[in-house]
């Protein structure tokens, strides 16, 4: 529960939001994959960009949630939770690492180290301009 905008997650409403919010982000993330495909073998450029920028976009909305400029109940969930939650892939950076790992395990690693450190990097930029502003 997030007391500032009066959210409850045991709303039937909210998470209809998360499921619409998860459904637009799984279509962004196909078509991302399907525009932009991984070659097999090599760095994962796509799931890499693509979580990037998902985690810069979760930042944002973040940032832009603590300095008190909430969207309404229902668009916090759906953006955050579902929409960027379903854009951004877990089990596809697991999947390309495990991949990687018996072919090249230094680029595994790299892979790995390099979406972590850049993952958090631009989620605290995105934070950083979210906030912009406050003084």
């Amino acid at each position: 529960m997030v007391a500032r905008t009066g959210l409850d997650e045991r709303h039937p409403r909210w998470w209809l939001a998360v499921a619409a919010g998860g459904a637009v982000g799984t279509a962004m993330r196909v078509a991302w994959l399907w525009w932009a495909p991984t070659t097999p073998g090599a760095w994962p450029t796509t799931i890499f960009l693509e979580n990037v920028l998902g985690a810069f976009l979760l930042g944002l909305l973040l940032g832009r949630l603590a300095r008190g400029r909430a969207p309404s109940w229902l668009r916090s969930p759906f953006f955050s939770t579902g929409a960027l939650g379903s854009f951004t892939t877990f089990s596809n950076l697991a999947w390309d690492v495990g991949g990687l790992s018996s072919a090249a395990p230094t680029l595994a690693i790299a892979y790995a180290a390099a979406s972590l450190a850049l993952g958090l990097a631009a989620a605290a930029t995105g934070w950083w301009l979210g906030r912009w502003g406050d003084g």
